[in-house]
């Protein structure tokens, strides 16, 4: 299976590139860059300090789908969206990362999935998508009467906040109390002032260092507190889901998934 890359330079492309190099039963089809960026026309393997393989990173998008099985894409939501269109063109199943979509930019994967399977998730690690699984399960166990904080932590140079993780952990809770995270949101603790609604979901984003990801969702009651946590001390974690969702839309019908359909959790 031949599977590429979207924004190999980055943190989490040159993982991915260093993943699919090493896994077997699969081959690199490619890799891209933004017109402009120093990288373009490097060789993709000395990303990951590998000799040179002749492969080079490429700004045409276009160029990788037509020749991957796959595509992985941990990108920004308008590049992404654009994407889901090259996915549909060529008929190349995706495989989305990219956090901080807009309705608009939603719909776009919604539309490519009518053509390709397309595997969208917020996180793509196991231990991320079993924490999803068990905080929908606390919560509907625990009720309202257990006020729910998520605190999530990362690096200084992620822009959106709450994570998307933080989000997806939300609406876990949220379907645990059979409601939606729109009406239970708190909102983000940054500038929130006077008491909390009953039955609300909070969040507190953190920022600094090189922290790959942490989350944690804390139930808070009268007298006990629990707490569930994840934390992520590798990229690697997430390459190798996304490389296991690329491979598993191998033959699968078009539709959108999530990774619990691809870690067979559904």
């Amino acid at each position: 299976m031949k599977i590429g890359v979207t924004g190999v330079a980055g943190r989490m492309g040159r993982m991915l590139v260093q993943t699919i190099l090493e896994t077997d039963g699969v081959s690199l089809a490619g890799g891209t860059e933004r017109p402009g960026h120093p990288l373009v026309g490097s060789d993709l393997a000395t990303l990951v300090g590998i000799p040179a393989s002749g492969q080079m990173i490429v700004d045409d998008a276009e160029a990788v789908f037509i020749e991957a099985d796959a595509v992985i894409d941990f990108t920004v939501p308008e590049t992404t969206a654009n994407h889901a269109r090259l996915a549909i063109l060529h008929e190349t199943a995706l495989v989305v990362g990219t956090t901080g979509l807009t309705a608009e930019e939603t719909a776009a994967l919604k539309a490519a999935a009518e053509a390709v399977p397309v595997v969208q998730a917020a996180n793509m690690s196991v231990g991320v998508n079993l924490l999803l699984g068990l905080t929908r399960q606390v919560a509907a166990i625990l009720g309202e009467e257990y006020d729910v904080e998520i605190v999530e932590m990362h690096h200084r140079h992620k822009v959106d906040a709450p994570s998307g993780t933080a989000l997806a952990l939300g609406h876990a809770a949220a379907a645990g109390r059979g409601t939606s995270l729109d009406s239970a949101s708190e909102g983000v603790l940054a500038g929130r002032s006077g008491s909390r609604r009953h039955g609300s979901i909070g969040f507190a984003a953190l920022r600094g260092g090189d922290v790959v990801g942490e989350h944690s969702v804390i139930f808070a009651g009268e007298g006990e507190r629990i707490e569930l946590t994840h934390r992520a001390t590798s990229r690697a974690v997430f390459a190798k889901g996304a490389v296991r969702a690329a491979q598993w839309t191998l033959a699968r019908p078009p539709g959108l998934y999530g990774m619990r359909a691809v870690l067979g959790l559904d």
